[in-house]
């Protein structure tokens, strides 16, 4: 993920490629900080499925916890 800060906006959303058209359901929206505590808290099952967005990028939650290691 492209650089970012702990109270920037971001969008935490579920991708759900088992249903029909694999729709995404948004589930938080606010300063990215809190979006990581609410994400962390979330099953391993739904957690492979969400994503945050920024205003100009997008990366799998998976992917951004691995960043932070």
């Amino acid at each position: 993920m492209r650089g970012t800060y702990a109270e920037a906006s971001v969008r935490l959303y579920f991708l759900d490629s088992e249903a029909e058209g694999g729709g995404a359901q948004t589930l938080f929206y606010g300063p990215l900080s809190e979006a990581v505590r609410w994400a962390e808290q979330q099953p391993q099952e739904v957690q492979a499925g969400l994503f945050l967005a920024t205003d100009n990028d997008v990366v799998a939650w998976i992917d951004f916890i691995g960043e932070q290691d």
